[in-house]
């Protein structure tokens, strides 16, 4: 997806949502409860696997603070799929970033365990944001929440995505996956904020039911 100009919110069009996000909430819920019974026993291998795995003793789950709607913190849960030290090992990795922009990812992170490179592949790492989505600090389809440290590289254009809650999947995510800069992750941001509607909702969460089966990246 090829973006050349900047993609600015309508922001009368998102104050006119209002039907939109009560039923989008509830769809949420709804969603998000049925997957966290479904997919109990999928969480309990991995949880099992993450503990089994002895060249990595640690906790089953890792949480960080991140921002949400209106540069509201929450704490995110996933998890956890890198080594327990992993944040204290960030900044000498910072020369690796292969991403332009503010955000990080590197291919072959050193941090990332042999049961996280099998969760991360598939996305798995991020199920237990269905519990962020049931609390109400996400809904299933959004942008992504950043951290804290990304925020301050953010420009008044990046802070767009602020204005919605975060999700655990989005546009982008099904459509170039990791194949985009920051610069054009944020755009993609703004076309969904700017069309968002149910039935958009639904295709990106079936399209991500795809991506996660048949993952095309290494990040």
């Amino acid at each position: 997806m090829e973006l050349k100009n900047k993609i600015l919110l309508d922001q009368n069009m998102i104050n006119g949502r209002n039907m939109y996000l009560f039923l989008k909430r509830r769809f949420d819920i709804a969603l998000s409860l049925l997957a966290l019974i479904i997919l109990s026993p999928l969480f309990l291998v991995i949880a099992v696997a993450i503990k089994l795995d002895k060249s990595s003793p640690g906790p089953i789950f890792y949480s960080q603070i991140r921002i949400g709607k209106n540069g509201r913190k929450f704490r995110m849960y996933k998890f956890r799929s890198m080594v327990v030290d992993a944040d204290a090992q960030f900044n000498g990795l910072l020369h690796k970033n292969e991403v332009a922009g503010a955000m990080f990812k590197m291919k072959n992170d050193p941090r990332v365990t042999k049961v996280g490179r099998i969760i991360r592949k598939h996305s798995l790492d991020e199920l237990p944001q269905l519990w962020n989505v049931l609390k109400g600090d996400m809904t299933l389809v959004g942008p992504r929440p950043p951290l804290e440290r990304e925020l301050t590289e953010y420009t008044n254009f990046d802070m767009q995505r602020l204005v919605v809650k975060p999700g655990c999947t989005g546009l982008w995510q099904v459509t170039e996956r990791n194949a985009v800069s920051f610069y054009e992750m944020v755009q993609i941001d703004i076309i969904y904020i700017n069309k968002a509607n149910l039935w958009l909702d639904m295709q990106i969460l079936l399209k991500t039911v795809v991506v996660v089966c048949f993952p095309n990246t290494t990040y």
